[in-house]
């Protein structure tokens, strides 16, 4: 994991409930500030609900990254992506989620607690929190994401 403390908002639904706890505790034991947003159990909800509040929390600056874990991960990415300011990316390796952040600037990771095991999931963690934007050749393909009059 990053060695300098970082404020991280974390969220999961019934799903990914196991996943979250573990890797809200590794971020806790690494120094990192957690804003832990639930869901507190293995009780149904709905993962739209986790995700955008995960989400305005990063928006608002309340948080340097998010971390959502659903079933699968799609659910969550879907719905974070929803939110302009959020880059969120669905990662199943950690390879996926350091060039997530090298290449689009992910300020959000999606995880798949039903997908991946918990070293798994805290390899992918690490990779992404170690890696930084590399700007660049990049750059111009971010602004595109960003809608605006002639690039939607």
């Amino acid at each position: 994991m990053s060695n300098d403390p970082l404020s991280i908002a974390i969220g999961s639904d019934h799903a990914g409930f196991p996943l979250k706890v573990v890797l809200a505790r590794a971020l806790r034991e690494a120094g990192h500030t957690v804003h832990d947003f639930g869901t507190h159990s293995a009780e149904r909800v709905d993962y739209p609900d986790y995700a955008h509040v995960v989400c305005r929390a990063v928006e608002a600056g309340e948080a340097r990254f998010g971390v959502l874990v659903c079933g699968t991960g799609i659910g969550m990415s879907i719905a974070a992506n929803r939110h302009p300011a959020i880059r969120c990316a669905h990662a199943s390796e950690p390879v996926t989620a350091h060039l997530a952040r090298a290449h689009n600037d992910a300020n959000v990771l999606a995880l798949g607690g039903r997908m991946v095991g918990e070293e798994l999931a805290l390899g992918i963690l690490s990779a992404f929190l170690a890696g930084t934007y590399e700007g660049g050749r990049h750059a111009g393909r971010l602004a595109k994401l960003t809608p605006s009059e002639g690039n939607l």
